[in-house]
C-alpha cells in the first residue's frame, strides 16, 4: 500500500464458485477530520494532550514503521497543534521510529509516513535495538526491559500507531509501540519467547489473531508502556482500503482496550465452509506476507485444499533481525522456517512478481510452487479441479482474522 497501489483482476473458470471474504468493517467510511479532533478533545482515561504537555521540556513522538498501515502524517498536525497550545517549542520535539527488530527506514520511508514538512522541520530518528537502550525494570513475567535512551531522556512521550489483528499478540496497538517498538534486542527476544512458552505450556489458545484477553504478550507490553512512561497513545483502525476509519486516543492501556472492543468485530471475517482453494492477498502489511500465510492455513483447516498467497511488494519482505534468515547458517535468534508439511494444505502456491530466493527458507512449506502471474497460478490449480471448485478470496490476509462474527 506504500508503493504502487493497483488492482489485480482474478479470472476463474465459470464452473467455480467464488466467495469474496470481506471483513465486517471492509466498507467503513474513512476517518473525518472532526473525528480526529473529537478523539483529542475527549481522550480515554487521560487529560487532554495539551494539559499533559504543559511545563514539559523535551518531547518524543513515536511512530510505527513502513510495515504498518498508519498514515502518521494524517495525525501529526493535530498533535503539533496540541503541543503548540501548551507552549512547547518546535526545537523540543523529535520523532523516533518504533521499528522494534525491523530494519532501519530510509528517507523515502520516513517521507511517506510523516510528510515533507515534518522531515524539513523536525529531527527524525531510527531506533537502534542493539545500542543506546536504558534499563527501566523487569516486567512481572521476567522481561528485563531496556528502552531507547533518547526516548527515556524526554519528559513527554507520545505514540502514534494502529490496531489490527496480530499473529502473536492477538491485536497490535497500545504499549506494543514500546515493547517491542523501542526496546533492546534482548528485551524483544524475551517478549517473543512468551509466545513459545505459552504454546509449550498448553496455553496456545491465548495466542494468535484475535486472542488478546489472557495473552501474555499483551500483559507484557502493557506493563512495559507504564514502566517506560508512555504518556499518550493514538491507535487508528483501518477499513478494507487501508484507510483509517476509527481513532482511539488517550492513556495507553485504557485506549487499547477501548479500541479492541471496536476492532474485534470490525476485522472479523467469516470462514467459508468447504473451501477447496483459498486465495489470500497481502496488502496492508505487504512486506510481512507470512502473516497472510497464517490466514490461509486457517481458512483451509476444516476440509483441506490449495493455498495461493499473493505476495506483491516492490521492495520485498521486511528485514527482521530476530526472526529472519541472514544466510544458510546465519539466522536471527528466533528464526523458525515453516519447513513442515501441513496435512490439510494440499499445495502451496506463492504469487510473487518479485521473487526473493532468500525468502524461500521462511515460507518453506515443502514443494511450494512460486509463480509471477495469476494465469500461472490458475493453470496449476485447474489441473486438479476439472469439475469446479469453491474458492475463498481474502483481500487482505494481513489484517483480517477468522471469526463467526464477521461480515
Amino acid at each position: 500500500m506504500w508503493y504502487a497501489e493497483d488492482e489485480l483482476l482474478l479470472e476463474f473458470p465459470e464452473s467455480w464458485e467464488v466467495v469474496p471474504c470481506l471483513m465486517k468493517g471492509h466498507d467503513t467510511p474513512p476517518l473525518a477530520t472532526s473525528q480526529i479532533k473529537t478523539a483529542l478533545d475527549q481522550p480515554i482515561g487521560s487529560p487532554k494532550l495539551r494539559e499533559l504537555a504543559k511545563g514539559k521540556n523535551k518531547v518524543a513522538i513515536l511512530f510505527d514503521d513502513i510495515s504498518r498501515s498508519t498514515r502518521t502524517s494524517q495525525f501529526i498536525p493535530h498533535v503539533l497543534e496540541e503541543l503548540k497550545a501548551a507552549d512547547i517549542p518546535d526545537l523540543a520535539i523529535s520523532f523516533i521510529c518504533a521499528s522494534g527488530a525491523h530494519g532501519a527506514l530510509s528517507y523515502l520511508d520516513f517521507h511517506k509516513k510523516l510528510g515533507a514538512e515534518v522531515m524539513h522541520k523536525f529531527p527524525v530518528y531510527n531506533h537502534n535495538p542493539y545500542e543506546n537502550c536504558s534499563y527501566v525494570g523487569q516486567t512481572s513475567q521476567g522481561t528485563k526491559l531496556y528502552v531507547n535512551s533518547e526516548v527515556m531522556s524526554c519528559d513527554l512521550r507520545i505514540g502514534i500507531g494502529s490496531m489490527a489483528p496480530h499473529p502473536q499478540s492477538g491485536f497490535s496497538g497500545g504499549g506494543k509501540i514500546v515493547l517491542p517498538g523501542i526496546s533492546s534486542m534482548d528485551s524483544i527476544e524475551a517478549y517473543h519467547r512468551l509466545e513459545i512458552q505459552a504454546r509449550e505450556s498448553g496455553k496456545g489458545n491465548t495466542i494468535g489473531p484475535g486472542n488478546y484477553a489472557e495473552n501474555p504478550l499483551v500483559k507484557d507490553f502493557n506493563e512495559a508502556a507504564k514502566m517506560a512512561g508512555l504518556d499518550f497513545k493514538f491507535d487508528a483502525i483501518f477499513n478494507g482500503k487501508g484507510q483509517a476509519c476509527a481513532l482511539f486516543a488517550g492513556e495507553p492501556q485504557a485506549e487499547y482496550y477501548k479500541a479492541v472492543e471496536f476492532a474485534v468485530p470490525h476485522y472479523a471475517t467469516r470462514p467459508v465452509p468447504g473451501t477447496d482453494v483459498a486465495v489470500v492477498n497481502t496488502y496492508s502489511k505487504g512486506n510481512e506476507a507470512i502473516i497472510g500465510l497464517i490466514m490461509g492455513i486457517m481458512m483451509l483447516a476444516e476440509k483441506g485444499g490449495d493455498l495461493v498467497l499473493i505476495m506483491d511488494c516492490p521492495t520485498g519482505q521486511v528485514v527482521h533481525y530476530l526472526l529472519s534468515s541472514f544466510g544458510q547458517i546465519a539466522r536471527g535468534r528466533l528464526f523458525s522456517p515453516v519447513d513442515f508439511q501441513l496435512p490439510w494444505i494440499k499445495r502451496m502456491i506463492v504469487l510473487s512478481p518479485q521473487f526473493e530466493k532468500s525468502m524461500t527458507d521462511w515460507l518453506a512449506i515443502p514443494e511450494t510452487i512460486w509463480v509471477k502471474t495469476w494465469p500461472e497460478a490458475l493453470g496449476v490449480l485447474k489441473h486438479d479441479y476439472p469439475n469446479g471448485a469453491r474458492a475463498a478470496i481474502v483481500p487482505d490476509g494481513t489484517i483480517q482474522y477468522l471469526s463467526d462474527m464477521g461480515g
